[in-house]
């Protein structure tokens, strides 16, 4: 029996920090056992801002290595780099062509960005959302691994699937069920306790994007580093460590990166932190994250060391992702019309 496909990625904007590892990538490394995991450097996604291209290049292999050091197996997943497979460009110009304009015009993310923007918003900010449709329709995904901000993307790529693909171009079976063209792929909802708030702000979510360098904790910060963040992160005046408390949401925050750093479940934190002073939890918590941070730094530092290994690692990514994304866009292509190449 096939496994369930999963698709998910990260843009290589910035190094990733732990809000990306304990939110996304450590469950990903979990899925490989039991689905067929396809991960992406999701590169072209990342110049809807303005971004530096030697920048670009290095942050694209250094998210990719990222991924093999925090446990994602090139033996049992496939990864890549999106624009490596240009099957994603021409399938998201299609679905463009289907895709109505208010669609986007009323995406959040959109209105956010576009604000910070201002008159230098470009279309690829509007229109990304149609090619992250692509990155995962492409795949034939079952599942896509999401969290609150990205529900509504992953809405819009089922409602384009359904409403502009399928059910306006599949053919009919007698009985009048619709064949569809394209899987409609179904959210999989990221286990509780791994979302990951600023260091600097507990009710906001840890942002690669955030300005202040010691909102967030990179996964390839040093030791020292690691403490100092830590040290400086934004506490309150009460004594002792709780959960559930929304008018404590640093302490909130900061149990729960322990407890997910150390290896515990809430209620061993809680029940370890709970009489504590923010003078002696600080340090505990920034031991918990150096001795987690330590291994994926050194088996960083290994894949880096080892020439060309990355970039082989990509190459065999690369087919595989590409043998799929084809299949699917030859499909598509033939639903709209269009000539077969000769």
């Amino acid at each position: 029996m096939a496994r369930p496909r999963v698709l998910s990625g990260v843009q290589p904007t910035g190094a990733l920090h732990l809000g990306n590892w304990l939110g996304a990538i450590r469950n990903w490394v979990d899925l490989q056992s039991s689905h067929d995991t396809f991960f992406c450097v999701v590169d072209l996604h990342a110049i809807t801002v303005p971004h530096q291209p030697a920048q670009l290049a290095e942050d694209t292999l250094s998210t990719a290595a990222l991924y093999l050091a925090c446990g994602i197996d090139p033996d049992r997943s496939t990864v890549f780099v999106q624009s490596h497979v240009s099957a994603h460009c021409e399938l998201a110009w299609l679905l463009n062509c289907a895709t109505p304009l208010n669609w986007l015009e009323r995406m959040i993310q959109f209105k956010e960005k576009a604000i910070k923007q201002g008159d230098q918003v470009s279309v690829g900010l509007l229109d990304y959302p149609v090619l992250m449709a692509a990155d995962i329709l492409l795949y034939d995904a079952d599942l896509v691994p999401v969290g609150e901000d990205q529900k509504q993307h992953l809405e819009l790529a089922r409602d384009i699937a359904q409403q502009r693909i399928n059910a306006r171009f599949g053919k009919r079976k007698p009985d009048g069920e619709v064949i569809p063209v394209l899987k409609v792929p179904e959210p999989l909802i990221l286990r509780e306790g791994a979302r990951v708030m600023s260091l600097t702000d507990g009710s906001s979510k840890m942002s690669k994007s955030d300005p202040n360098e010691g909102s967030r904790i990179s996964l390839l910060d040093p030791p020292e580093l690691v403490v100092k963040k830590i040290k400086r992160a934004k506490t309150d005046p009460t004594m002792g460590l709780e959960f559930g408390n929304p008018e404590r949401p640093e302490a909130d925050n900061l149990l729960g990166l322990y407890a997910l750093l150390a290896g515990k479940s809430r209620s061993q934190a809680a029940e370890q932190c709970g009489a504590m002073g923010w003078g002696t939890f600080k340090p505990l918590l920034a031991e918990a994250a150096v001795e987690a941070l330590r291994p994926v730094q050194q088996r960083y530092q290994e894949w880096r060391q080892q020439p060309g290994a990355v970039a082989e690692v990509l190459r065999n990514g690369q087919h595989k992702a590409a043998t799929v994304a084809d299949e699917t866009l030859k499909r598509v292509r033939e639903t709209l019309g269009f000539l077969p190449p000769a």
